[in-house]
């Protein structure tokens, strides 16, 4: 198994190198896919001296352009034959890599999402934006007649196979609902796994907003009816 780990950056110059050694610490991941959307706080200096280094491969987006772009550059530059989705907050822990990938090395899933509402340890906070998560992943669950818990969770997993012939138009945050939205309509197999949480709030740097739930509605009830 070859596993690409994409990591989508803006801006993280205190937590970018902890991340990656995590990632390496797991010696998991065949190669670390980091793509910089545009960061101007020092992050990209950062990144290009760690470019080449301990498999890490860093591509740098020449404006912002939003999580979801980064995401879909580094998903097309990835070689691996499994890819993983981490971000570089430092919210979601690399130790949860065995948990992600066992489903899909036994062979029971094509993809597999890292739940942050299924009982793993996780920092108490922010109640309102889990209610918000919960409210989206229970319209998705409708829509496509699923029975996720965490639809937007940054953790996803999944085989190669997956993203062939998928055009992903998402440039933002919606990422995480047109891809589920995506791979429902196709009827992938999927798990949900517990994970480690540990939420840094609006103070600490959290980029995600209040703006970015309403897309993530206007993008589920999209693609239940185009593709």
């Amino acid at each position: 198994m070859n596993l690409s780990v994409i990591i989508p950056v803006y801006n993280e110059v205190q937590n970018i190198n902890t991340i990656i050694k995590r990632v390496q610490d797991t010696k998991l991941a065949t190669e670390i896919v980091i793509v910089d959307d545009g960061s101007t706080d020092g992050t990209r200096e950062v990144l290009q001296k760690t470019d080449g280094k301990k498999k890490v491969r860093v591509i740098l987006h020449e404006k912002n352009q939003g999580k979801g772009a980064a995401v879909v550059t580094g998903m097309k530059a990835a070689q691996g034959d499994i890819l993983l989705i981490q971000d570089a907050d430092l919210e979601y822990d690399p130790r949860d890599y065995p948990t992600l990938l066992k489903p899909i090395q036994e062979g029971v899933a094509d993809v597999v999402y890292g739940s942050r509402f299924l009982g793993g340890p996780h920092r108490v906070t922010m109640f309102w934006h889990q209610v918000a998560n919960k409210l989206l992943t229970l319209m998705t669950n409708i829509l496509y007649d699923s029975i996720l818990t965490d639809m937007e969770t940054g953790y996803k997993v999944f085989r190669r196979k997956v993203i062939e012939g998928m055009t992903i138009k998402a440039k933002s945050f919606n990422f995480e609902p047109e891809f589920t939205a995506k791979i429902l309509k196709r009827k992938h197999r999927i798990y949900e796994v517990p994970i480690s949480f540990n939420p840094r709030d609006y103070t600490e740097g959290k980029k995600i907003k209040l703006h970015d739930a309403f897309e993530a509605v206007w993008t589920l009830i999209k693609y239940r009816f185009m593709n």
